[in-house]
């Protein structure tokens, strides 16, 4: 890890599914001054409670602050920082990437070994759809740029902790 980077942390926040209750929770990021890279949200099995799945980068002091300030909120039921858990972390990936003549079977190539589907082609493209984790995504996205990337949309990040082995 370059020793600039700060680390990065998947925070899941368990709330009461009511308006302004993801506004009161961003606010406590933006209010430290931290960027949040992913934000995914949902309703659980459960239709009165979302979950808030949030990366950021940031201190691990202040990332301690922001966790014991969200517990003080309203409306917040749970909060677990999994970056100190095990758990697993997948992100769905859209990129439309160009496919000419000249790299189709190389794109392909690429979908093939990073497990990617095809879900779209047109004459001149190949619109592939990308589900891993975040060193996965980048690597697939580094490698498709070569070909020239004509758009991407990301899903943000879903983790869940991993269960405990018997």
């Amino acid at each position: 890890m370059d020793p600039k980077m700060e680390p990065r942390h998947t925070i899941a926040i368990w709330v009461d599914n009511t308006p302004g209750v993801l506004s009161r929770v961003t606010g406590l990021f933006s209010g430290r001054g931290f960027n949040i890279e992913s934000l995914c949200v949902a309703e659980t099995m459960d239709p009165e409670v979302s979950r808030i799945t949030i990366v950021s980068t940031g201190d691990e002091q202040i990332t301690e602050q922001i966790i014991k300030q969200l517990h003080k909120l309203i409306n917040i039921i749970k909060v677990v920082d999994l970056s100190e858990l095990e758990h697993v972390e997948r992100e769905m990936v859209l990129v439309r990437v160009k496919a000419e003549d000249k790299s189709r079977a190389e794109v392909l190539r690429i979908a093939d070994i990073f497990r990617c589907r095809v879900v779209d082609v047109s004459a001149s493209t190949y619109t592939l759809e990308i589900t891993g984790n975040h060193e996965k995504i980048r690597a697939v996205l580094d490698l498709l740029k070569n070909h020239g990337i004509q758009e991407v949309a990301r899903t943000g990040t879903l983790a869940i902790q991993r269960s405990k082995k018997d």
